[in-house]
C-alpha cells in the first residue's frame, strides 16, 4: 500500500479511536469535579445543545483538551463572569465562592496550555492558484492566468484561499496541472529568448557521433548512450529544478531527473534535430507537476516537540507571505550563506521585500479576501434593470480602488488605522463619475482626497458597499454585520435556532423607506435584540451609500433619508462620517481584528488559542507604534509560530 493511502486510513483509524477512547487525566478529573457541579448550576440551562445560546454547549467541555481548544471562547467566558454579566441578569447570581473556583480552574488550564510556546497545528499547504500563477512569472518570466485556467478554489480559515485545509487535490485538478505544465512549456520554446536563458547549453550530436552510434547499432539493440549529451543535460535540469523546487535537491533527486532525461533522449529524439531540446522539455514538464513544485512542502522531523523550520524553508514561508510567490535569488543566498532565523536578518530581509514593487501582490492577495468583496466583484452582483450603469468597467474600477487604497496606506504610507480613517482613496475617471468627485480625468489611478464627500477608509469603498447590497436595495443588517466581523473582529453571535431569519429578499427597492419600522419591529423581540441592537444602527449609518456605493440624501429622490442612530454604546452618530470616527476610537479592536487577519494568512490556517501570544504581541505592535504596519509584519515573520513547526504525528506513525 503507498504511503499516501497508508496515511489516510491511519488517519480514519486514528479519528475513529479518539471518538470513543479518550485519556481521563488527573486534569481532566479534576475540571469535571470543580467545574461542571458550577456549570450546570448556572450555565448549562441556556448553553446546551437544545438551546445553545451564542452557539456555546457547555456540556461539550468534558476534557481538558477542549477547553484549551477553544480557550479564547472561555477567556471570554471568564471574563463576562468578573464583570458579573455571567449569568445574565434575571438569573440566579453565581456566589463568590463559585465564580472564583470557575474562573480559577479554567486561568490554571489556559495559563498552563500557554506556558510553552506552541506554533500550532503543521499544514500541508499546496500552492493556491494566484501562487503558482506569480511563481510561474517569477520562474520562468510568463505570465499564466492560473485563477482562469484552473478549478476555482474554495476560502478556509479566516477568509483566505492559501488555507491549508481547503488547498486539497483532486483528478481533475492534477490533470489540469499536466495540462498547465505542457502549455508553459509549449509557450517557453516558442520564445527563443526565454528558452535559451534557461536552456543555454544545447546540444546536437556530431557527424561522427551519428555514424558512431549507427555502427553499434548493428551489433546490440540497446540504446546508445554516451556522457556529452547527460552532463550538459544536468547542467541545465539541476539548476532549474532547485530553483523550481525552492530548496537543495537530495542525490536521489537529482538522479532521478538525469535518468528520466537519459531514458528519453537516449531511447529515440537524439537523431532528432531539436532531440535534446525536446527531451529537456519533458523533464521541465516533470518538474512543474512534482510535489515538490506544487507544495510548499517543510521536512517533517521524527520528534514530539516544535522545532526550527530550515533557512530556506523559512525563506519560502517569507517570499509566499509578502510576494505571493518563491524566493529571489538573494533570499536564497542569505538562506544558505547566513542565519535566517537571527532576528537582524530576517528583520533585514522582510524590510528589503516590502520595499519592492512585489509587496503589492500582497495587497492584491489579503485585502479583497479580507473585506469580502473578491468574489461578489468577480461577477454581476446588482441587479441590471435597476441599475444599469453598474458596468464591467465600473466593477473592475471598484476591485481596484480596494487594491490600490490598501497598498498606499498599508504597504507606501505604512498607517494601517488609515484603513479606516483615511480622508483619501484611489480613483479614475470612472469611478469617480460614480462617486460624483469633480477633476479626476483618465484611466490611471490616483490618490484623490474625498473629505467632503461621506468616502475614505474601507466604509466608504464602491466594491464594500455593493457587496453588503442586495440586488436590488441597500442592506443595514448585511453592512452592520460586516462592519462587526471584518473591520472590527467583533460579530455579532449566531440567532437561537428557533428564531426565523429576518427575510430581507422580497423587498423592491421601495422597500427600504419601510425598512427601518420593519428592523425596530425586529429587535423589538427579546431573542433578536441582542444581535440587531449591534448590527442595525451601524448598517442605517451607511443608509447615505445606495445598493452600488452612490451618495444619495433621499429615497426615492424625495424622502429625507435618516442616518441618525444610537449605537450599542449609547452614543448617538449620523452619518458614515461621524461611523468612522467612532469606529477609530475603538483602535484595539481592529488592532487585534487585523493581527490575527494577517496572522491566519501568514500561517495559511485558522487562528487557534495556541496563537494568542503571537497576535497579542502583533496588535501590541501596532498599538505602540501608532499602527505602524511594517512594525506588525515583523513582529509576525519573527514570531514563533512563523518560524517554527511540529511534527505530522500521522507520518510518524507510519514510519514507525
Amino acid at each position: 500500500m503507498s504511503c499516501f493511502y497508508s496515511r489516510i486510513l491511519l488517519l480514519f483509524l486514528l479519528g475513529s479511536w479518539s471518538s470513543h477512547v479518550t485519556a481521563d487525566t488527573k486534569q481532566d478529573k479534576y475540571w469535571r469535579k470543580i467545574a461542571h457541579p458550577i456549570l450546570a448550576k448556572h450555565c448549562t440551562s441556556c448553553h446546551n445543545a437544545a438551546d445553545k445560546k451564542a452557539g456555546i454547549d457547555f456540556d461539550l467541555y468534558y476534557y481538558v483538551p477542549s477547553v484549551i481548544g477553544h480557550g479564547e471562547m472561555w477567556q471570554k467566558a471568564v471574563e463576562m463572569m468578573q464583570q458579573s454579566k455571567m449569568p445574565p441578569s434575571g438569573q440566579p447570581r453565581m456566589s463568590d465562592g463559585d465564580r472564583d473556583a470557575l474562573i480559577g480552574v479554567v486561568n490554571s488550564i489556559l495559563d498552563s496550555a500557554l506556558a510553552q510556546p506552541d506554533p500550532g497545528p503543521p499544514v500541508l499547504r499546496r500552492l493556491s492558484h494566484r501562487e503558482y500563477g506569480y511563481t510561474i512569472r517569477d520562474l520562468l518570466d510568463l505570465d499564466f492566468d492560473a485563477m482562469a485556467f484552473f478549478p476555482k478554489e474554495g476560502s478556509g480559515g479566516e477568509g483566505f484561499d492559501n488555507q491549508g485545509r481547503v488547498l486539497f487535490m483532486t483528478p481533475l485538478l492534477m490533470e489540469r496541472y499536466y495540462m498547465a505544465a505542457d502549455s508553459i512549456v509549449k509557450a517557453l520554446r516558442q520564445d527563443e529568448d526565454r528558452w535559451n536563458r534557461i536552456a543555454e547549453n544545447s546540444y546536437r550530436p556530431g557527424l561522427f557521433r551519428k555514424v558512431l552510434n549507427r555502427i553499434k547499432g548493428l551489433w546490440s539493440s540497446d540504446d546508445p548512450r554516451w556522457e556529452e549529451p547527460r552532463r550538459r543535460a544536468q547542467q541545465v535540469i539541476i539548476p532549474f529544478a532547485t530553483k523550481t523546487f525552492r530548496g537543495f535537491l537530495s542525490q536521489e533527486d537529482r538522479t532521478e531527473l538525469i535518468e528520466f532525461f537519459d531514458e528519453i533522449y537516449f531511447s529515440r529524439l537524439w537523431k532528432k534535430k531539436d532531440g535534446f531540446d525536446q527531451a529537456l522539455a519533458t523533464v521541465f514538464k516533470r518538474v512543474l507537476v512534482s510535489p515538490m513544485f506544487l507544495y510548499r512542502s517543510e521536512v517533517n522531523l521524527p520528534i514530539h516537540k516544535p522545532y526550527a523550520i530550515s533557512n530556506l524553508e523559512l525563506a519560502s514561508r517569507l517570499s509566499y507571505l509578502l510576494w505571493t510567490s518563491m524566493p529571489d535569488d538573494i533570499l536564497i543566498q542569505v538562506a544558505y550563506r547566513e542565519d535566517l532565523h537571527d532576528p537582524k536578518v530576517l528583520s533585514r530581509e522582510a524590510r528589503r521585500m516590502m520595499k519592492d514593487m512585489k509587496f503589492r501582490r500582497f495587497a492584491q492577495s489579503f485585502a479583497p479576501q479580507w473585506l469580502g468583496v473578491e468574489e461578489p466583484m468577480s461577477s454581476p452582483h446588482a441587479d441590471q434593470e435597476l441599475f444599469p450603469e453598474f458596468t464591467s468597467n465600473l466593477q473592475n474600477s471598484m476591485r481596484q480602488e480596494v487594491i490600490d487604497f490598501f497598498y498606499q496606506a498599508f504597504c507606501v504610507e505604512k498607517n494601517a488605522l488609515n484603513l479606516i480613517a483615511a480622508d483619501y482613496t484611489m480613483l479614475d475617471e470612472s469611478l469617480a463619475k460614480h462617486y460624483e468627485i469633480p477633476n479626476v480625468q483618465g484611466p490611471e489611478f490616483r490618490k484623490v482626497q474625498v473629505t467632503d464627500y461621506g468616502r475614505g477608509g474601507v466604509l466608504g469603498m464602491g466594491a464594500v458597499l455593493t457587496s453588503t447590497s442586495l440586488s436590488n436595495r441597500t442592506s443595514p443588517v448585511l453592512r452592520g454585520q460586516w462592519v462587526l466581523e471584518q473591520v472590527m473582529g467583533t460579530p455579532a453571535p449566531p440567532p437561537p435556532p428557533d428564531v426565523p431569519e429576518l427575510n430581507e429578499e422580497e423587498g423592491t427597492p421601495a422597500d427600504e423607506l419601510d425598512l427601518r419600522a420593519l428592523l425596530e419591529l425586529h429587535r423589538a423581540a427579546p431573542n433578536c435584540a441582542g444581535c440587531h441592537n449591534k448590527m442595525d444602527p451601524i448598517g442605517f449609518a451607511m443608509e447615505n451609500f445606495d445598493a452600488i456605493g452612490r451618495w444619495r440624501q433621499h429615497y426615492r429622490g424625495e424622502i429625507q433619508i435618516d442616518a441618525s442612530v444610537i449605537l450599542e454604546n449609547g452614543r448617538q452618530i449620523e452619518g458614515p462620517i461621524e461611523l468612522k470616527k467612532a469606529l477609530v476610537e475603538e483602535k484595539e479592536k481592529f488592532a487585534e481584528n487585523l493581527s490575527r487577519k494577517v496572522m491566519s494568512y501568514a500561517l495559511g490556517r485558522g487562528v487557534v488559542f495556541a496563537d494568542s501570544p503571537t497576535w497579542r504581541e502583533m496588535k501590541r505592535s501596532l498599538l505602540e507604534s501608532n499602527f505602524n504596519s511594517e512594525d506588525m509584519m515583523l513582529a509576525m515573520v519573527n514570531s514563533y509560530p512563523f518560524r517554527h513547526r511540529q511534527s505530522d504525528m500521522t507520518e510518524l506513525y507510519i514510519k514507525q
